[in-house]
């Protein structure tokens, strides 16, 4: 993974209103000013809210160690004092009843602040090369896309296409290449004048449109809609919008919905961090063509697995036991030098400390002998039909979840390993069970570029004969969206013989200051019985053990 060698390290700089990161890359300091964001579950901290692919490196490093003592703290206090935590926030929060309050800006220019505080959250880190480098030196992401457009040149061919968050601007330049007479590029950020460049050395600058702007805000330009053939409503001839679909705005302007493909590479951390799905519902609903437009990709499913990864809980763990004895040296050394007490602040020191390292997902490669189950789906999207309310979670008291949670429900089962089921790079095979322990959950997405399953453009958009998927699961190695770690306070042992059950729930929300962050909230009971056979997964055998409810609560930084 070449991004691992560009950051030697990270440092945070706390404020009473803003946090700076503090990154050492290349020969100089990036400092990127972020702005707090608290939790609608937990007490208040300070989270950073960056772009996905640069906050993974401080707060998720795959290759962290703990270069101090190695002690382990009492998992016991952990999970005492983080269940009060929870506890205490969900009973006295007064946002508890709307946990998802927090908007996206609509950028209609009534609210400037918001639309700057969101440019210096989210979008800055997108105007930086490097930045578009990592996206772009990711195989497997740049091998779907690829496939999807320039494999299905029949369907782009003629038509007028809108990619949403353009950056490089390399998706405009394939659907070019694939036959498109129209491409709109949509930038927010400085990035659209490389995006320019690249398309001109292209040779692709007659057909594809760099527009810089939000595209809540975007207007597309008209003046060139005659020679190439787009009718906007106005009886022009060519290529007409749909039938029944005509609107002229009160200042004359064509309809805005001739595009019949949307192009964007929207997805975040565990799918949703960074809430571009809003974005770009709002451009499907302005430009598509709502019988015959494409979305590409076209579906998003979310999936999640118990895993063993115990090394990385550990040095979690570790690292928060780090940080309160160095608080502890810290207010002897106040005390003692100063003659000042610090101690009182110790137990909101602790608090900060355990919600930052323990109770907060991280970034990892997983292998997929990582893996204790199957995978199972908490959320599935059609890009045609899902809706703003469909992006603010998951199994929240909106949308089709109705406030129940997305259930969860894996059967993990515990035996000694045989040595001819061990593989070369000593992962047990998928079937035999392990030893574990159960270190946490992992979750993460894959995305689909195929037809339309939705009953109107099942009968009336254009058939995609060559589908693409991409998966940012285990299976597939290193994506710069990894994985999301969610490490269980204390892990939960795997017996031989034994078949330990997890039932619950999984919700997903936004967090109360930063609508493009998101926590995610676990309820389940672990119990364990008798394993009767090879394949039993679903039990039979008499129950042995059942935990007492649990409920956890995650930020995803």
């Amino acid at each position: 993974m070449t991004s691992r060698s560009i950051l030697s390290r990270a440092k945070f700089v706390r404020t009473t209103t803003t946090i700076a990161t503090i990154f050492s890359y290349s020969n100089g300091l990036i400092l990127l000013p972020i702005a707090s964001s608290l939790s609608p579950f937990l007490p208040s901290i300070s989270s950073p809210s960056s772009s996905r692919r640069r906050s993974r490196f401080y707060f998720t490093d795959p290759n962290r160690k703990s270069n101090r003592n190695t002690s382990t703290p009492n998992s016991s206090s952990i999970v005492t004092a983080a269940s009060a935590a929870i506890m205490s926030s969900a009973s006295t929060n007064p946002n508890n009843g709307d946990r998802t309050s927090q908007n996206i800006p609509t950028f209609d220019g009534s609210d400037e602040k918001s639309k700057a505080t969101d440019f210096a959250n989210y979008f800055c880190a997108y105007a930086q090369l490097y930045h578009q480098k990592q996206m772009l030196t990711d195989h497997n992401r740049m091998a779907a896309y690829h496939a999807a457009i320039v494999g299905n040149a029949d369907i782009f061919k003629g038509k007028v296409v809108m990619d949403v968050g353009t950056g490089s601007g390399i998706l405009a330049v394939w659907a070019a290449q694939a036959g498109a007479k129209r491409v709109y590029a949509i930038e927010y950020t400085d990035m659209a004048n490389h995006a320019r460049r690249v398309v001109k050395a292209n040779g692709v600058e007659h057909i594809v449109t760099v527009i810089q702007g939000a595209v809540e805000d975007v207007i597309l330009p008209q003046e060139d809609w005659d020679g190439i053939g787009i009718d906007g409503g106005l009886g022009l001839g060519g290529l007409t919008i749909e039938e029944g679909d005509v609107e002229v705005n009160d200042d004359g302007r064509k309809n805005q919905r001739v595009v019949d493909i949307i192009l964007s590479e929207w997805m975040g951390y565990f799918l949703l961090r960074e809430s571009m799905l809003d974005s770009l519902v709002r451009a499907r609903d302005t430009f598509l063509k709502p019988k015959t437009g494409l979305m590409m990709p076209s579906h998003a499913t979310m999936l999640l697995a118990p895993i063993s990864d115990e090394d990385e809980r550990r040095v979690s763990h570790n690292d928060y036991a780090n940080a309160m004895d160095d608080w502890r040296e810290f207010a002897e050394v106040t005390s003692t030098m100063y003659g000042v007490d610090m101690s009182v602040l110790e137990q909101d020191y602790d608090r900060e400390q355990r919600e930052y390292y323990v109770m907060s997902s991280r970034w990892a490669e997983l292998r997929t002998g990582c893996l204790l189950a199957d995978p199972i789906v908490v959320k599935e999207y059609d890009m045609h039909t899902c809706t703003v309310e469909d992006a603010r979670g998951v199994g929240l008291d909106i949308g089709e979840d109705k406030g129940n949670g997305s259930p969860i429900d894996f059967d993990v089962v515990g035996r000694r390993l045989s040595t001819s089921l061990v593989s070369a790079d000593g992962d047990a095979t998928a079937d035999f069970g392990a030893l574990g322990p159960i270190s946490g959950f992992a979750g993460w997405f894959t995305v689909d570029f195929k037809s339309r399953t939705d009953p109107v453009g099942r009968r009336a958009a254009p058939v995609v004969s060559n589908p693409a998927h991409l998966s940012t699961g285990p299976e597939m190695g290193y994506t710069h969206w990894g994985q999301q770690v969610f490490h269980l306070p204390s892990a939960i042992p795997l017996l031989p013989d034994q078949t330990t059950r997890i039932v619950g729930t999984m919700e997903m929300m936004r967090t109360k200051e930063s609508a493009r962050l998101y926590n995610v909230r676990f309820r389940f009971v672990a119990s364990r019985r008798k394993t009767t056979g090879s394949d039993d997964k679903d039990g039979g055998g008499a129950v042995l053990m059942k935990g007492k409810p649990e409920e956890l609560v995650y930020q995803i930084p």
